[in-house]
């Protein structure tokens, strides 16, 4: 429907599609699924892929049960099993001569701005030589509090961060469906998203499995993501073989299509933010004087949650605690639960210092 449209894909790839239930590689899908990829380089496509399965290929190699892991086993794990993964990746892509390079990241790579430029432009120079890098998130090192925890968010950030056209999620249904598919057999698929309002998040039911970490709710929030930076996003069943193919010929999928106007790189980099330090709630003034792109100011704020520092990205929400806009702050938590409410000429008698007048500049706010 889209793909021939698009240079520059990002196609993520979980456990469940990876490895069977077994605790498996699938061999033969994996060989249909390089194919599609040497289809899509042939046609002049810049491809990246975010592949999960690090864990479950080092519980194959070391004949473990994924099951009960502790974190600090499952990162000795998971250095053991990326060895496995991208030796996986390379047998299978050199039969088609596709040249590959392994990138991992943690979650402060992609929401630290200056590491964030750094990881673009490492990736856009393996692209420009005709490389395809695999993606994935270095759980040797990651705790869950500075993790993704899943590859869904992770690989809708890296395309934010690249400017990619698009990003498939390969999955273990077709789509987005109404009600549960597994549990449900009377339900509908949505073929097309583009808007991410109430009901789109109530059928997003949160779906586990043994190897995978995600569910559809983390890839609506991918999607969010995605339609915010300009970016087509889909999700299919990756089960097929030649996933890719199936997707252009039968067109089985939900297509979630991106806001019209387009933000320019650091906006979508603020807008993708996956962990925002905390919170501040705005008066209606504050809110109405925000939809016309206006600064916000500490005399609109009437109450904060969390501690952050200057710099940090926070959430703004409206008195119905209802999210409209984040930002990056110009004061800690500190300081603005000290001059909340008050007019901008008064922040140096109260805090003793100058500063500026904002405490989110327009040029650092974008509305959601």
């Amino acid at each position: 429907m889209y793909i021939n449209k698009f240079k520059k894909i990002v196609i993520k790839i979980g456990s469940s599609t990876l490895v069977d239930k077994k605790g498996k590689t699938k061999k033969k899908w994996f060989k249909e699924f390089a194919k599609d990829i040497k289809n899509l380089i042939n046609k002049k496509k810049q491809i990246v892929i975010v592949s999960s399965g690090a864990i479950a290929m080092g519980c194959e190699y070391l004949k473990i049960k994924k099951s009960g892991l502790k974190v600090d086993k499952s990162q000795a794990v998971a250095s053991v099993g990326q060895i496995e993964l991208m030796d996986f990746y390379k047998k299978n892509f050199n039969k088609y001569k596709i040249k590959i390079s392994q990138i991992l990241l943690t979650l402060d790579d992609t929401e630290q701005r200056r590491r964030s430029i750094n990881a673009r432009r490492t990736i856009e120079n393996l692209l420009s030589m005709g490389i395809v890098p695999i993606v994935n998130e270095n759980d040797t090192t990651a705790t869950s509090e500075i993790k993704y925890g899943d590859n869904d968010r992770l690989a809708a950030r890296v395309s934010q961060i690249i400017s990619a056209d698009c990003l498939i999620l390969l999955s273990d249904v077709d789509g987005l469906y109404t009600d549960n598919p597994k549990k449900n057999k009377k339900i509908k698929l949505i073929k097309t998203v583009k808007n991410i309002d109430e009901n789109i998040k109530k059928y997003a039911t949160r779906t586990e499995n043994l190897y995978g970490s995600g569910g559809m709710k983390t890839k609506i929030e991918a999607a969010k993501i995605c339609q915010l930076s300009g970016c087509y996003m889909v999700i299919a069943n990756g089960k097929h073989n030649n996933p890719i193919k199936e997707i252009i010929k039968n067109k089985r999928c939900t297509w979630f299509i991106p806001k019209v106007s387009k933000l320019d790189a650091r906006k979508q980099w603020i807008i993708g933010s996956i962990s925002p330090k905390g919170e501040v709630i705005i008066d209606q003034g504050a809110l109405k004087a925000l939809k016309n792109g206006k600064s916000l100011l500490p005399a609109g704020v009437k109450k904060i949650n969390g501690k952050f520092e200057k710099g940090d990205h926070i959430l703004v929400k409206d008195d119905n605690n209802i999210e409209c806009a984040r930002g990056l702050t110009s004061f800690s938590s500190v300081e603005i639960e000290k001059i909340k409410g008050s007019h901008s000429s008064k922040i140096k008698n109260i805090l003793g210092y100058s500063s500026r007048d904002e405490i989110i500049h327009k040029d650092d706010l974008v509305k959601v």
